[in-house]
């Protein structure tokens, strides 16, 4: 079998490299923050919701591209599982040429967060800072915050609340109590994408000192957690549709909880690294769907 061109290669090493099967953890909360902005005031400026989008996306993959860089200078290769995102392990792209990505995808993610301020104030500002800081800090810098037990209410915290809220914030200019609820299964389920990836790596960050509720707990209980994360997120979306909070059409949010109950079953019967990493992916594609079908329903009043 022939091998791709060389320009084909390097286009698929680089899309490796961004791991698109956890940029639903971006892409989830301006969806559904935006669509609640929809819902509540009618309509949403295209442009704003582009660069928050983009934008967003942007801080994400140059987060996985600094934990890329910053993972294999600190621990080689020695033990790692080999992912196909191990993209300077594998020999697919250099360390330098990996640091050149990470310092173009957080310019751009700086350049779409200072049009947004331009735009609608200094808030998003205060935001953008924080969060643009924490994304690197979370896998770069002398003390890596990932490897220091905070990655799990960091990640809840910054791809949750604060996520979404900023997204309803940039239409409409303002934080609701609202825009808090609808961020909460948001927050979970990629809380639980993080938590499986941990799973996956109890031994290996053991091995190094890196720090996580599942290294702290171990897999069994580990499992548990995961499991605890989904529920709540579903528990959160039943709540908000049985309330009216914002919107009956909020339910619409509980579509993917088949996949999610098959999700946290197989997750208990997965035995080998292998099957926890089809997990990761396997949880990032819940959380894709479930922010898509939350946004959904959020935006259901608009049209209806």
């Amino acid at each position: 079998m022939a091998s791709p061109p060389a320009s084909q290669a390097l286009w698929l090493s680089w899309l490796w490299a961004t791991r698109p099967f956890s940029l639903s953890a971006s892409v989830a909360p301006v969806l559904v923050g935006t669509a609640l902005a929809a819902g509540v005031s009618g309509a949403i400026d295209p442009v704003l919701f582009a660069l928050a989008l983009t934008g967003s996306v942007a801080i994400q993959i140059g987060t996985n591209l600094t934990d890329e860089y910053t993972d294999h200078r600190r621990h080689g290769s020695a033990g790692k599982f080999l992912a196909p995102h191990k993209v300077i392990q594998r020999g697919l792209l250099s360390e330098r040429a990996v640091l050149r990505g990470m310092v173009a995808a957080f310019g751009y993610g700086i350049a779409a967060g200072l049009a947004i301020v331009w735009a609608t104030g200094w808030p998003v500002l205060a935001v953008g800072v924080a969060s643009v800081a924490v994304a690197y800090l979370y896998a770069g810098g002398p003390k890596p915050l990932g490897a220091l037990g905070l990655g799990e209410p960091l990640v809840f915290l910054f791809m949750g609340p604060v996520m979404v809220t900023a997204s309803y914030y940039v239409q409409v200019q303002e934080v609701t109590p609202a825009a808090l609820w609808v961020s909460l299964p948001v927050g979970f389920i990629v809380t639980a994408i993080l938590h499986a990836n941990n799973l996956r790596d109890i031994e290996e960050d053991r091995a190094v000192g890196k720090r996580s509720i599942a290294a702290a707990i171990g897999l069994t209980p580990g499992r548990w957690v995961y499991a605890g994360l989904i529920a709540a997120a579903f528990a959160v979306i039943a709540a908000l549709g049985a309330t009216g909070t914002p919107s009956p059409w909020a339910l619409l949010g509980l579509l993917p909880l088949p996949w999610a109950y098959a999700a946290a079953r197989a997750l208990f019967r997965a035995d080998d690294r292998t099957a926890m990493n089809r997990m990761l992916v396997r949880s990032a594609k819940l959380h894709g769907w479930t922010g898509l079908t939350l946004a959904a329903g959020l935006a259901a009043p608009a049209l209806f």
